[in-house]
């Protein structure tokens, strides 16, 4: 299998080759060539199997052999033993039909641990084969960068910087991050917000001058192995209540459209779903898209789901490359026209198209915070605020009862405790064991101004830059 970019300028690559350049050299976002499928009967057969298993399956066609079969298999076995609950991903039962599909039993307490604690493994394993060693440069509104951290502190063959917006995340994402005092770690907080962390990310790809040769890797969903590790837990919700003999839906609390395009790749795959729906906050740019064609930039707003705080939501060019027939040319010049106005209109038969498949819903924080004191005071769960984000537009926005809805549980409510008190909640919220010091633990961070030129002088300076520590 190859990858190209949705560009369509940028050279084709092997898996390997994918994993280790995040971004194509185009400005692209890199994709299969070609998708694999799964039959009925295959999918058929991934009921009742462990994760584990279920994602070796599932994420095999993309490796294509790069990785022998027992190697593959120990790290994706490796990387979900780091998980406290035996299912990874368990499913709880919110109503007759609707359910919870828990993606916070990872060492960070969100769903980036799903992808992330591959990903690091992976990326140790090529650098090792080759004999190299890389930096890491990733952006983060709030898990993706703990995350990050967590599945990178142990690898041998990596530096990792973690930039966040100066005081724009909650006390316990920050920490998680800057706690981490392994030599190998640097976060930086910027004097900005998350769309400039990002957009620097993006400049330090597109000329990576500053690191002297060293090569510089993506961990954000730029990165294709974070999309294809998410396909996986599509996949076994979607068997575990019945597919493919049935479909099933989805509700994804969304920013960036790498969590939901992860699930369109899962539809496209064979795994029968009758509807996405895709949640936002008061920061709506993805619910304009579907509700009214407009893929505009407006001002940030500080909102309780502070992860999903941004502006532009870089992955949906995927989605734009296969609602465009997958015509590089034309997204380019898309993408080129967005980036000069701010704003981007889809083809109205393409948006149309878009729209059977996909639905929409902002949710502002006071309807952020009756969600969780609703779902508290029914059933006893205690939501975190992207969560019920998602659970509020699941219920006001799926096309069929009879149809079993999964809303992603995108964190623990414990990541953010002023949601979960201004929604009234009494529920005392405590870390779990591992986490269960954090706030007492040593922090470490560098403060820099929102400057490119800045960021990097301080990568280039830290960075070992192919030396062995």
């Amino acid at each position: 299998m190859r990858y190209i970019s949705t560009r369509g300028q940028a050279p084709a690559l092997s898996f390997e080759e994918v994993v280790l350049t995040g971004m194509a050299s185009d400005g692209g976002l890199y994709v299969p060539e070609t998708l694999p499928e799964f039959s009925k009967e295959e999918l058929a057969d991934m009921a009742g199997l462990s994760y584990a298993e279920i994602a070796f399956r599932v994420m095999k066609p993309f490796v294509n052999g790069e990785i022998d079969d027992e190697t593959f298999r120990r790290l994706v076995t490796e990387a979900y033993a780091t998980f406290n609950h035996d299912a990874v991903v368990p499913l709880k039962q919110l109503d007759a039909s609707h359910f919870l599909l828990e993606q916070f039993h990872g060492p960070t307490l969100a769903f980036k641990d799903v992808a992330l604690q591959l990903l690091g493994r992976l990326l140790d394993h090529f650098l090792k084969k080759r004999g190299e060693r890389a930096v890491i440069m990733g952006a983060t509104s709030g898990d993706t960068g703990s995350a990050a951290i967590e599945g990178c502190r142990h690898c041998d063959n990596l530096d990792i910087f973690i930039l966040h917006p100066h005081n724009r995340v909650s006390e316990v994402q920050r920490r998680q991050m800057t706690s981490v005092l392994a030599n190998n770690v640097f976060n930086i907080a910027i004097e900005g917000n998350f769309d400039d962390a990002q957009a620097m990310v993006k400049a330090s790809f597109a000329n990576q001058g500053f690191l002297n040769g060293t090569r510089l890797v993506a961990v954000n969903s730029i990165n294709w192995a974070r999309i294809m590790a998410q396909i996986v837990y599509y996949v076994a919700a979607g068997v575990a209540l019945g597919a493919p003999q049935r479909e099933v839906s989805f509700c994804v609390p969304s920013a960036n459209f790498g969590n939901v395009f992860a699930g369109y790749m899962a539809y496209k795959m064979g795994l029968p779903v009758k509807q996405f729906i895709i949640a936002t906050n008061a920061n709506d740019i993805l619910h304009r898209t579907l509700a009214a064609n407009d893929f505009s930039k407006k001002e940030l707003a500080a909102t309780l789901a502070p992860s999903m705080d941004i502006v532009v939501s870089s992955n949906f060019e995927r989605l734009l490359f296969d609602l465009h027939g997958r015509n590089g040319a034309l997204v380019a010049k898309l993408m080129d026209d967005f980036k000069v106005s701010g704003k981007l209109s889809v083809e109205d038969d393409r948006w149309t198209e878009a729209r059977k498949l996909f639905d929409s819903l902002a949710v502002d924080d006071e309807g952020t915070c009756a969600t969780i004191a609703e779902v508290f005071a029914q059933c006893g769960e205690v939501l975190d605020p992207h969560t019920a984000i998602g659970v509020r537009a699941a219920r006001e926005c799926r096309r069929s009862l009879s149809t079993p809805m999964i809303t992603l549980g995108t964190a623990h409510p414990v990541k953010f405790p002023d949601a979960v008190r201004q929604a009234g909640v009494g529920e005392a919220l405590h870390l779990p064991a591992h986490l269960s010091d954090l706030f007492e633990r040593e922090e470490r961070c560098t403060v820099l101004p929102n400057s490119l030129a800045d960021v990097q002088a301080f990568v280039a300076a830290h960075g070992n830059r192919g030396k062995p520590l």
